[in-house]
């Protein structure tokens, strides 16, 4: 089930990963410290430097030749980090068609795409974890191997949401902050569906959003930490131990040939809790349980055998000790 890539494939993944990286840091930086504007506006007479983002307006002083000063810099800090953000995408575009060519694009385009809205809005990571089939992407990618499709082959993505740090969603045109508008940001057809957890697009592709389940999770407001007629995340029993669990992150190549970057669980956890879900999780059907235990299988080979981890209690302190003992079976 599993493919080892060959030398010009991993070159060539590498290579991409680090442009991305640059990208996404000239984005960020131009994002946090270059967002807005920077303008002259007249009061009583006198003219004044204001920063504005959004609807925010900070007054920087009146003008002055440190003001003036204060202005030329910025206006030239910002054309460079533009400029650098122009030549980075203008590169990853060229990249995007050798990628494809050397058969680098795995992650479906939809899930790449929400993945990149949510790393841009500033969540992924923070409070969005992937969960579930996907995070096999990113093990793939530092493995420098494949696998293969029918392990993968998947109509959805599920994200885990972290309800423990605050939630802080960036705004997109104006629209309300919500985790459905960022869905919606790449794809106008996502609708919320009646399983209030999941908005699904025209081409019947889902976006799950979940949560560990609380110990009292029958108390008035339990899990209530997104705004009206956004998604709401269904709680699911055993997350809770991968919210706990390391957090791994690499860079993988999405099928357009672009990069995303993926947020997910450490692998020895996933093959930890895909083995649980196989073996005791009760309700679920003969073919998933098959699926789980062949993913288990893969995410725990990739992980001993190609990253060079251990199944070691120490590393595991965050999962149950039923789990941790499961380490032999994958």
């Amino acid at each position: 089930m599993i493919t080892e890539m060959d030398g010009d494939q991993i070159r060539i993944a590498i290579d991409a990963a680090q442009t991305y990286r640059a990208w996404l840091d000239a984005e960020h930086e131009f994002r946090h410290s270059y967002a807005g504007r920077m303008n002259w506006s007249k009061i009583n007479g006198h003219q004044y430097l204001y920063r504005i983002t959004g609807n925010k307006r900070q007054s920087l002083g009146r003008r002055s030749p440190e003001t003036e000063k204060l202005l030329q810099d910025y206006q030239a800090a910002r054309r460079r980090v533009r400029e650098r953000c122009k030549r980075l995408k203008s590169k990853l575009e060229k990249q995007a068609k050798i990628h494809k060519a050397y058969g680098l694009g795995r992650m479906p385009k939809t899930a790449a795409k929400v993945l990149r809205a949510l790393d841009t809005a500033g969540v992924l990571g923070s409070n969005i974890v992937v969960v579930g089939t996907h995070s096999l992407y990113a093990y793939e990618a530092a493995a420098g191997v494949t696998v293969a499709s029918a392990v993968m082959a998947t109509s959805d993505i599920d994200l885990l949401l972290d309800a423990r740090r605050r939630l802080r969603l960036a705004a997109l045109d104006g629209e309300p902050e919500s985790f459905l508008n960022i869905i919606r940001s790449v794809d106008r057809s996502f609708e919320k569906m009646a399983q209030t957890f999941r908005a699904a697009n025209k081409d019947g592709y889902m976006v799950d959003l979940i949560r560990p389940m609380e110990a009292d999770e029958m108390r008035p407001g339990a899990g209530a930490v997104v705004s009206d007629g956004d998604l709401e995340p269904a709680a699911i029993a055993g997350l809770e131990w991968l919210i706990n669990a390391p957090r791994f992150e690499r860079i993988a190549i999405a099928a357009d040939g672009v990069p995303v970057r993926i947020v997910c669980t450490d692998p020895r956890a996933y093959a930890l809790y895909k083995h649980w879900m196989a073996s005791s999780a009760q309700g679920r059907d003969a073919d998933k349980r098959r699926r789980d235990l062949e993913q288990a299988r893969v995410a725990g080979t990739i992980a001993k055998d190609y990253l060079g981890l251990q199944f070691k209690r120490r590393e595991l302190s965050a999962l149950p000790k039923h789990l941790a003992d499961m380490a032999d079976a994958v």
